[in-house]
């Protein structure tokens, strides 16, 4: 009968089950095979295809991991207030307050309201972006022939748009992303150089200090000067911790830093939620 009837479809789909790919979600995330917290704490787990995105709305105080399983993964990142999308990730406040146009370990990522939206709790790769954004539709079409969503050369905020209509929001929600796992340098003339990976297993992890949603589009980074689009998976495991408090490392490390948790830790106090 195959699929051509609906009964046969149905059958076909239901044979599907407890069948496993090589890039999808694992649900429940208690299932995945070698959790990186205690028993049960784990709220995603997941991995990413190249070429593909992600999405998820994550509680205060959660950790996320994020692995270049491979060396080619290119993870674009956008946070937005869980519930107030008007408050987002806001590149140029994150490099500006810090004084560091790198991104690395004890990072802050800020929003446009001088909060902590998340900090970068640990860093093995060190080759990151906070430059360049992510890779559009007209720059893909022109390089690769084609830069939507279901060709084999998607761009990044082509999948970002997906990522958010998902989760209430408009193209016009979208500010510049960040990019974790293939960076580039400012040289003295300010052109930059594209560093690339630092190969197989490199990964950073992410602490939420607000509810926040977190929109991921794992494509190639708009320098990369290869003439191939490569992209390959991406590890994405979150699990319940706890938020970032007054004398832990990353909050007392800067003035500016300090200042931006406590202007976040008011708020929270403001609304019961801290």
């Amino acid at each position: 009968m195959g699929t051509s009837t609906t009964y046969g479809a149905r059958d076909h789909a239901r044979a599907q089950e407890g069948a496993r790919a090589e890039a999808m979600p694992v649900v429940p995330a208690a299932d995945w095979p070698a959790p990186p917290c205690a028993a049960g704490h784990l709220v995603w787990a997941e991995t990413v295809a190249g070429g593909n995105y992600t999405h998820r709305v994550l509680a205060r105080g959660t950790e996320l991991r994020l692995t270049d399983l491979r060396g080619d993964a290119c993870a674009h990142l956008l946070l937005f207030a869980a519930d107030r999308p008007w408050e987002r990730l806001n590149v140029a406040d994150t490099v500006k307050v810090q004084w560091n146009a790198y991104l690395g370990e004890g990072q802050l990522l800020l929003s446009d309201q001088g909060r902590v939206l998340a900090s970068l709790v640990t860093d093995t790769s060190g080759r990151h972006d906070a430059l360049c954004g992510t890779s559009t539709l007209v720059r893909n079409t022109g390089r690769y022939g084609d830069g939507t969503p279901q060709s084999a050369s998607p761009a990044g905020r082509e999948l970002f748009k997906l990522a958010a209509a998902k989760n209430g929001l408009q193209p016009r929600d979208l500010p510049p992303s960040l990019s974790f796992f293939q960076g580039v340098e400012v040289r003295e003339d300010g052109a930059l150089d594209f560093t690339g990976s630092t190969g197989p297993g490199g990964s950073v992890t992410l602490r939420a200090e607000q509810d926040v949603t977190v929109l991921i589009a794992n494509v190639p980074h708009p320098a990369d000067p290869r003439d191939d689009y490569v992209s390959t998976p991406l590890e994405v495991l979150a699990w319940r911790a706890g938020a970032t408090g007054p004398g832990d490392p990353l909050w007392e490390a800067t003035p500016e830093g300090r200042r931006a948790f406590l202007n976040t830790a008011e708020f929270l106090a403001a609304r019961g939620l801290a």
